[in-house]
């Protein structure tokens, strides 16, 4: 049974390979031989075309391999990375919670510093006006009691100087009363105390020297000549009662004559009289400075002796220091303390 079959491949073949026996051994066509190149060469390409292909394969493969590697080593260093970013961003937002937390404590002492400060501001201020409302009273007492411009001039800018260091819009009308009180103090007329008490010290120390009209010398009288004893007794007795009258002609008002034991209680009322002069300027007492310079001048006038050049002198002088005005009216400094009573009622 196993025999029919394979005689029945075989005969086919037979029979397609008869022509070619009966044929002989004749020579191929060019057509077979074209043919038979064209297939050779067309089997050549796709020999080359699958091996080509087949190494392509292969180096793809290696090359996936290759790159499935390398992804799988990203992949883990991916994974660690990612870890590691997973850590740091738990340690992040571990210490922006703990950032959070301090700038709310900071937020808090700041509201807490800013009140502190505020309160500290305002009570500086008011230390600082009550610094200035002591240097306007201790200025205007100056100015009441004492008649001292240069001191309340002086107290008034420490006090405008402090309140500009302060530097407070709310102490401009304060400022403001006191510049003005300011310019009414620098316009009162100056005295020169120091220089009119130099002057009287100079008048005190020189009063010692001036000559009394009683103290006047008169002409020795000339020796008379003559011989015998009642000759000499008679002209000591003429020269005696010569010493005893004077016979003066009076055209005026005579200067008084005092006997030397009361000169010095009239140089020391002269002495008393300018140096009450003196005490008068300094307190600014016109009346009693002019009474008491009227009064030197008149005791120099009446018992000294006018024609000395120091007597002549000291009058003039007198008569130049009567001319000074030693009292003024001087201006107070209500504005500044009526602008201190506003502020502190209205702060």
């Amino acid at each position: 049974m196993s025999e029919k079959p394979e005689m029945s491949v075989s005969q086919p073949a037979a029979q397609s390979a008869a022509p070619f026996a009966h044929a002989g051994h004749p020579s191929p066509s060019p057509v077979a031989l074209l043919a038979l190149l064209i297939a050779a060469l067309a089997l050549a390409v796709v020999a080359w075309s699958w091996f080509d292909s087949h190494e392509r394969i292969r180096d793809l493969k290696t090359d996936l391999g290759r790159m499935l590697a390398d992804t799988g080593k990203d992949v883990n260093e991916t994974r660690l990375l990612a870890r590691n970013a997973d850590d740091l961003m738990r340690q992040i937002g571990e210490r922006v919670t703990h950032i959070e937390t301090q700038l709310s404590t900071s937020q808090q002492q700041q509201l807490s510093l800013e009140a502190l400060y505020k309160d500290v501001s305002q009570g500086r201020d008011q230390w600082a006006l009550a610094e200035i409302e002591q240097v306007l009273l201790t200025a205007a007492q100056q100015l009441q009691l004492a008649g001292n411009v240069k001191a309340a001039i002086i107290a008034l800018e420490g006090a405008d100087t402090r309140l500009q260091r302060l530097n407070k819009p709310q102490f401009t009308a304060l400022r403001r009363a006191i510049a003005t009180d300011l310019a009414n103090l620098r316009a009162v007329p100056s005295l020169d105390e120091v220089g009119a008490s130099a002057r009287l010290e100079a008048l005190v120390s020189r009063h010692a020297s001036w000559p009394l009209a009683s103290a006047q010398e008169s002409g020795a009288m000339p020796a008379m000549g003559g011989s015998g004893r009642a000759a000499d007794f008679g002209q000591e007795l003429w020269a005696e009662l010569k010493r005893l009258v004077h016979i003066r002609r009076i055209e005026g008002n005579e200067t008084v004559l005092l006997p030397p034991e009361q000169a010095y209680f009239l140089r020391e009322n002269l002495r008393l009289r300018l140096l009450s002069a003196r005490l008068a300027m300094l307190s600014a007492d016109q009346p009693a400075f002019q009474a008491d310079l009227n009064a030197a001048s008149a005791m120099l006038e009446r018992y000294f002796n006018t024609r000395d050049a120091g007597v002549a002198e000291a009058l003039k002088e007198i008569r130049r220091l009567s001319s000074l005005k030693v009292a003024t009216k001087l201006p107070g400094i209500d504005a500044s303390l009526a602008a201190l009573d506003s502020y502190k009622g209205n702060p």
